[in-house]
């Protein structure tokens, strides 16, 4: 396993999203903290006012009685069910407000992530070492001191404000209570904007901070990355017989464009190669099917079928089954070959609408011996060297 001071690598985007199924992300408490005491302090600035006159008149006709109230028990139930059911409102409308914020603040900071897997029971979170790993670790220790570092900027902004507000609250404490309240509303809001103030500017640092130790946590060494890639990349042989399978599969979905061919060139029958050719549409012949054995004699009865001349031609045959692609021009060493035997099929075909002679001979196309997949070069002779002993008999 890789040390952390291996790991100098950034790590790759298979990684961010394996860690991200995983439930990992970047999170910043600071952003979660601004969005509770941010969006309840404005749901309260602009709630209260409506809920407050709402739960006073509603409190003021829960406490007018009559001879007809005192002698029914029931009504005093219902008007105390009633300022409970205001009460809850208010309690759920708030809470669902601050929750959203919450929800939305989260996902602005590290994106959405719907995994299970962090909440699943494991035991390797029991193990003591791991535990003061993570105690020990740099960004443990990043966020005490940042935890120590708010807490003394809270602190002095706390003092300060109370300090220079102390004639504000001697003056509360001597006006009458309507003026009294109005003028605490105001004191406690200017507190609250400047806390608020201060984890604003805590939340700007700690976003791009926790997004910087979740990337470092996930860092790569040389060895993962090429791990990694060999993962990716897959086994060589199992990719290799995964492209001869869609070969052969789209060859037997080729049979089908049969019909349309020119001509079908034959080896004799282990190979064939039905061929098409279009001047206005295309700038070369090109291949529509082929196949070998089975596939082959398909291919050929397709054409006898359909009256498309077959021709043989094993070694020309053998080159373009070898080396060209379905429905893409032939190889350009073999335009002259082809043309060969693309002329001769006119020929034919011309002879047997009686437009002309009919052609003696079928061509033998040169095909350079390299595109042959059948021609193996021989092995060199090894020289005969004559010991000394030989040369004095």
């Amino acid at each position: 396993m890789s040390s952390s001071q291996d790991r100098q690598l950034p790590a790759t985007q298979r990684k961010l999203d394996q860690a991200r199924r995983d439930g990992q992300a970047a999170r910043s408490k600071d952003l979660s903290h601004l969005a509770v005491l941010g969006t309840g302090s404005v749901a309260l600035l602009l709630l209260a006012p409506s809920a407050f006159e709402q739960f006073r008149s509603t409190l003021a006709q829960a406490l007018v009685f009559n001879a007809g109230t005192v002698s029914d028990p029931a009504e005093m139930l219902h008007r105390l069910a009633k300022l409970v059911g205001l009460g809850l409102i208010g309690c759920i409308a708030f809470a669902a407000i601050v929750t959203a914020a919450t929800v939305i603040s989260t996902v602005a900071a590290g994106g959405w992530v719907a995994s299970t897997k962090a909440i699943m029971p494991d035991l390797k979170r029991l193990n003591p070492l791991s535990g003061i790993g993570n105690l020990l670790s740099k960004q443990q220790f990043t966020n005490v001191a940042k935890l120590v570092f708010m807490s003394a900027l809270l602190g002095a902004v706390a003092w300060n404000f109370v300090a220079g507000s102390i004639d504000t609250v001697v003056r509360m404490v001597l006006q009458p209570s309507p003026s009294a309240l109005v003028t605490l509303g105001d004191w406690l809001v200017s507190g609250m904007s400047l806390m608020l103030l201060v984890i604003v500017a805590a939340a700007v640092i700690d976003v791009p901070l926790q997004g910087f130790f979740h990337r470092a946590k996930l860092r790569m060494s040389h060895q993962e990355v090429k791990q990694e890639h060999k993962e990716s990349d897959g086994n060589p042989l199992m990719k290799g017989k995964q492209r001869s399978n869609a070969r052969e599969i789209a060859q037997r979905a080729s049979i089908t464009a049969v019909p349309r061919a020119d001509f079908v060139l034959m080896n004799p029958t282990h190979y064939a190669v039905a061929m098409r050719y279009d001047e206005t549409s295309m700038n070369a012949p090109q291949v529509i099917s082929k196949g070998a054995d089975l596939l082959a004699m398909k291919i050929r009865e397709i054409a006898n079928e359909h009256g498309i001349p077959v021709v043989q031609s094993p070694m020309l045959a053998r080159a373009l089954f070898a080396h060209a692609e379905i429905d893409q021009p032939i190889p350009s060493s073999l335009y002259t070959a082809v043309a060969q035997v693309l002329a001769y099929v006119y020929r034919l075909k011309s002879a047997l609408r009686g437009e002309g002679a009919m052609p003696q001979t079928v061509p033998e196309p040169f095909v350079p011996p390299e595109l042959d997949p059948h021609n193996v070069k021989p092995a060199a002779a090894e020289p005969i060297v004559e010991s000394t002993a030989e040369k004095t008999k």
